[in-house]
């Protein structure tokens, strides 16, 4: 393009093109095609485009590639800003300027919103809907009527009357009668003119007579109708009425047939139905149940039931009846003091309820009238002498009564005194507990707890709760007491456990705390006896009978399956140091063992935890009672610790072969077996015991990993007994456990795998694919070898793109908005303007024709004042 100011750029342009005239005189010019139109057009606007470089935006390529085009590069912001505006003006204006406005078409075509009708009732109503408004429009155009009707008859066949007879006179005119009714005047009846005539006394009496006879008589019907319908209950009542009255069964004999009284016809005139039915008004109604009382309520119930009956007890105890007693608490007038000049004149008085007097002057009175059956006529007078006769007799009665009545007093006291009270103090300690139940039965003092228990209930006192609590403490105490070796009492602890198991259930931090204070004790003894000496007589090492009955309650009250407990973990450690510490010096340590060794099952029968040494001291137990082929403890299968086999004090305790040949197996008894002296029969029924555990010990590990290495070497233990010379019951009962582990065994060889790794999805063999990150240059963001990943990424930027587009629209939206309520606001200034410029322009021209008129005034007022 040429250089040069704007104009001479145009010109020359439009040269080159061929677009401008040539200079010269004017040529005729010829009308252009719509194809030379076109291109003319294209021509004028590429020289626009050219004359105007900054209408165009140019982005330049940091490496240009030859033969690849990309979009973009090259842009016209002036001419997508004039496009993006008209589009706005278009579309969004239009938006703006509608916001606001109601508009459309209603439809008030009959029933088209209304679901109900049909398309045929639809059709119908607006039909007639149309043809309605079509008469309305025609009500007055008679041109369009063919013919018009009066009562479905034409009126074009009654012009002329001729059907219609009309009386006439004489002369020829219609009469009066017609002109009077059928005109105007008349329409009415025949004897309307005639006046009402008064009815005489006589008929007006007939007439009331005649209404009452009608009424009395459809009374009568009614009560008719009303005695049908209860005849017709009465007789079906009469089928009902031999299921509401059952006989009595006392006066049905045999046959089922009611002897005592017969049943009665039914009244023909219902007066037997009405009486029926007044007594089932009499009939006893249902009474409703009590309602559920709360554990307050009861608790109260039963101690006042208690103090009652304690209060009954001393009041026998005293001797003194209990109807005395009732009428005293109700505030009755009480018998006065026995005095010194005391008659006993009340002694009858008091008597009477038993039938003192009266029932001895019924004895003489036919005694006498036995004996003088000839002189009947004495008996009605009583003399003298009957009368004597009759207080010689009331008083040998009297004495006979009296002394009844000591000696059923007496009786009664000694009873009542032997009676177990009901109400006792709350003790303190197990002292005072010992002074409570001190020369009571062993079978009383359950009731004895109980009673305590239900006197000082929780809820009856604030106090009562720790009262319980030490009651817990104290029943703890007793276990341990009535347990002793000297005189265990085990009937009687058994009958105590379910109290101290509520109790323990009731307060459980409190009670635990009491065990873990005995366990403690008991953990201190065993160290004490292990620090002298383990394998001397005299160390107190093993349990005795009340702590081995101590352990035995704590696996009955507390849950044992726990992985921690407060109290069943201590329990088991202290159990596994007994049995695992302990040495083997008497056979009362190996029923103790042994004892242990059961508790730990009852203890590990839910949770199957292993104890190895509850299985180790049973084995040890077994080589201890039975004779076998081991010598030393190198020699045993398997690496059972055995520190006391062959020893001095264990030599004993072996069963001998020739004394037990006969003897079988029975059921132990462990106070017995610990305190009584050692039998060939308690060695039998120990080694019964140690098969037993070692059975059951099998049966609860037989689904552990290392069943095999456990009763494997126990298995070889079983077949080294030397069995073959005690009884069958002893080597069948050894066979058959030998074959039972064998079998176990067995099992659980088939059952264990070799180990192999876990079963996992296989690792692919490592490539040497580069790593791509998210962060670095967008074209290598873009070819992830990931498809997945790289169609995230696609989403992701075409997201990016998409909300960046949204907000630039919006904020041009916002500006087109923004310019076009601003060119509003100017249009309205500037009518606003230009109203005020007309106002104040009219008023300016009002101001000047006034001062001018003002000045024509003064001038003329001067050239008056100057003549």
């Amino acid at each position: 393009m040429a250089k040069g100011s704007q104009l001479s750029q145009l010109k020359s342009a439009l040269s080159q093109a061929g677009v401008s005239r040539p200079n010269g005189k004017k040529k005729k010019s010829t009308p252009l095609t719509e194809h030379a139109k076109v291109k003319k057009a294209a021509k004028l606007r590429e020289i626009q485009q050219k004359l105007n470089p900054f209408d165009v935006k140019v982005t330049r390529l940091k490496h240009d590639v030859g033969g690849r085009k990309i979009k973009g590069t090259m842009g016209r912001p002036a001419q997508s800003k004039q496009a993006g505006m008209q589009h706005r003006e278009k579309s969004l204006l239009k938006e703006v300027e509608r916001r606001g406005r109601v508009g459309g078409v209603i439809d008030r075509r009959f029933g088209e919103n209304d679901s109900s009708m049909s398309l045929e009732e639809r059709m119908l109503e607006r039909f007639t809907r149309e043809r309605q408004r079509a008469s309305k429009a025609s009500a007055f155009n008679l041109e369009n009527e063919d013919e018009l009707t009066h009562y479905g008859q034409s009126l074009s066949m009654l012009d002329d009357f001729d059907d219609i007879l009309v009386p006439v006179d004489e002369e020829g005119q219609l009469d009066h009668d017609t002109v009077k009714k059928v005109h105007f005047g008349g329409f009415g009846d025949g004897d309307e003119g005639e006046p009402d005539r008064k009815k005489s006394k006589a008929e007006v009496m007939a007439e009331v007579i005649a209404k009452s006879k009608a009424h009395k008589m459809r009374r009568q019907v009614e009560k008719e109708q009303g005695e049908n319908m209860r005849h017709e209950l009465d007789q079906d009542f009469d089928s009902l009425r031999t299921l509401l009255y059952a006989p009595d069964p006392s006066s049905i004999d045999n046959d089922g047939i009611d002897a005592a009284k017969p049943r009665a016809p039914v009244a023909a005139n219902g007066e037997d139905y009405d009486k029926q039915v007044r007594e089932l008004a009499f009939d006893k109604r249902a009474k409703p149940k009590d309602r559920t009382k709360t554990e307050e309520e009861l608790a109260l119930e039963q101690k006042e039931a208690l103090e009652k009956a304690e209060k009954q007890r001393r009041l026998r105890m005293l001797g003194q009846d209990l109807d005395e007693s009732d009428e005293d608490a109700g505030g009755r007038r009480r018998k006065r003091p026995r005095g010194g000049d005391d008659l006993d004149d009340d002694f009858f008085m008091e008597d009477e309820a038993f039938g003192g007097l009266a029932g001895v002057g019924l004895e003489v009175d036919s005694s006498a009238s036995e004996s003088g059956e000839e002189h009947s006529d004495e008996e009605v007078d009583f003399g003298q002498d009957n009368q004597s006769s009759v207080d010689e007799a009331s008083d040998l009665e009297e004495k006979d009564t009296r002394t009844k009545r000591k000696v059923h007093r007496s009786s009664e006291t000694l009873k009542a005194a032997r009676e177990l009270p009901y109400t006792f103090p709350a003790p303190e300690d197990h002292d005072e507990f010992l002074e409570i139940i001190d020369g009571l039965p062993d079978s009383d003092v359950p009731t004895v707890v109980q009673r305590i228990r239900t006197l000082y209930h929780h809820s009856l006192g604030p106090e009562n709760k720790f009262k319980l609590q030490n009651l817990a403490s104290i029943l703890v105490d007793h276990i341990l007491y009535i347990a002793a070796p000297s005189a265990p009492r085990m009937k009687l602890l058994s009958a105590l456990v379910p109290h101290l198991f509520a109790l323990c259930r009731s307060y459980p931090i409190e009670s635990a705390e009491h065990f873990v204070v005995k366990l403690s004790l008991m953990h201190k003894n065993l160290k004490r006896g292990l620090a002298t000496d383990a394998s001397d007589p005299d160390a107190r090492t093993w349990p005795g009978l009340s702590e081995l009955g101590f352990l035995r309650v704590i696996g009955i009250i507390w849950p044992t399956s726990d992985m921690h407990h407060p109290v069943i973990s201590p329990a088991r450690l202290l159990m596994g140091a007994y049995l695992g510490l302990c040495r083997v010096r008497s056979f009362g340590d190996i029923m103790s063992g042994l004892f242990l060794s059961s508790l730990f099952l009852q203890y590990e029968n839910l949770s199957k935890r292993f104890v190895p040494e509850a299985i180790n001291f049973v084995v040890n137990a077994t080589l201890h009672l039975a004779p076998h082929v081991f010598l030393t403890a190198k020699s045993l299968p398997g690496i059972f610790p055995c520190p006391d086999l062959r020893s001095a004090p264990c030599e004993p305790l072996v069963i001998d072969r020739s004394k037990a040949k006969g003897l079988e197996f029975r059921k132990p008894d462990l106070v017995h077996m610990i305190s009584a002296n050692l039998t060939e029969q308690s060695k039998i029924d120990a080694l019964g015991l140690a098969l037993g555990l070692l059975e059951r010990f099998a049966d609860m590990y037989k689904s552990l990993d290392g069943f095999i290495e456990l009763y494997e070497p126990i298995n070889l233990v079983l077949s080294g007994l030397e069995c073959g010379q005690l009884s069958e019951d002893v080597q069948s009962r050894v066979a058959s456990l030998q074959d039972k582990i064998t079998r176990l065994l067995k099992f659980s060889r088939q059952s264990r795998k070799p180990l192999h790794l876990q079963a996992h999805k296989p690792i692919p063999i490592p490539s040497y694919i580069p790593k791509f990150e998210t962060s670095s240059s967008s074209y290598i963001r873009r070819q992830d070898p990931d498809r997945e990943r790289n169609e995230a990424s696609k989403l992701r930027y075409q997201l990016k793109q998409e909300r960046k587009g949204a907000i630039r629209e919006l904020r041009k939206d916002a500006k087109f908005l923004a310019a076009v309520e601003h060119k509003k606001q100017m249009e309205k200034d500037r009518v606003y303007r230009e109203r005020m410029n007309k106002v104040v322009s009219s008023l300016e021209g009002e101001r000047a024709e006034q001062k001018a008129m003002d000045r024509e005034n003064a001038r003329e007022k001067r050239r008056a004042g100057r003549k």
